[in-house]
């Protein structure tokens, strides 16, 4: 490279960096503390207008990191999004809501196993499988006499994916370890309103709370899982 040329490609001005990534999860974590005043103080429509918006903040703050992001992880968030939508309905939409958040679970299972979970970390996932179990069938139990007869098989169903999707994400780091017992939490507490239990006062925000948390948690759990994932030689084939 000649002299000149040299000078001039340092003095041609880098392309400018953009803002907004900077800012992007900030404004998840400011939404999320919104949505949950808006929830614990109102007015109602703060909460339905903020809640539908929550995950596509969390996948810009995903994006805005600047690295590969799986596209199974991008349609987690998705399926999340249009659950948190239907949710704010009720009769069909509510069914609606529950297959996108099965789609959620079904994403966040798959990149696991992508990930190696199942293959490297059998022993951590029995562990969690012997756990979540219990809570499956304590669960199940006390639920199904106070649902619905005709929301019986789809919470049953529905249920069977995010205690395997817990699993998974017990045997998968501390990040994802919380994050996917959060998930679980929160989405007990709504079975427990569809069975009529006695709910304590404050039960939405601790929903949202644990959800949100939750879902931020087994995101970035999972990105770095799959970061780590890409980086280790690949084992030869049998």
């Amino acid at each position: 490279m000649s002299p000149d040329a040299a000078t001039s490609r340092q003095l041609t001005p880098s392309a400018p960096i953009p803002v907004w990534p900077r800012y992007a999860l900030p404004a998840f974590a400011t939404l999320a503390a919104l949505n949950l005043i808006f929830e614990a103080a109102g007015p109602r429509i703060g909460f339905d207008l903020t809640k539908p918006l929550l995950m596509p903040l969390l996948a810009a703050a995903l994006l805005a990191q600047g690295r590969p992001t799986p596209p199974l992880l991008l349609g987690a968030l998705l399926g999340s999004t249009i659950g948190d939508t239907m949710l704010l309905f009720g009769g069909t939409w509510f069914l609606v809501g529950m297959a996108g958040f099965a789609a959620t679970h079904l994403c966040y299972i798959t990149l696991f196993g992508r990930c190696g979970v199942r293959r490297d970390r059998r022993r951590t996932m029995a562990a969690g499988a012997l756990l979540y179990g219990v809570v499956w069938i304590v669960l199940i139990d006390n639920l199904l006499p106070g649902v619905a007869p005709g929301m019986r098989i789809p919470i049953t169903g529905y249920s069977l994916l995010l205690i395997f999707m817990g699993i998974h994400a017990f045997a998968g780091d501390r990040r994802t370890r919380i994050g996917g017992a959060l998930f679980v939490l929160s989405d007990s507490m709504i079975a427990g309103g569809l069975a009529h239990w006695h709910m304590p006062r404050g039960t939405g925000f601790a929903v949202m709370a644990t959800y949100i948390l939750g879902q931020y948690l087994l995101v970035s759990g999972l990105m770095n899982l799959s970061i780590s994932a890409g980086r280790r030689p690949r084992r030869p084939g049998p």
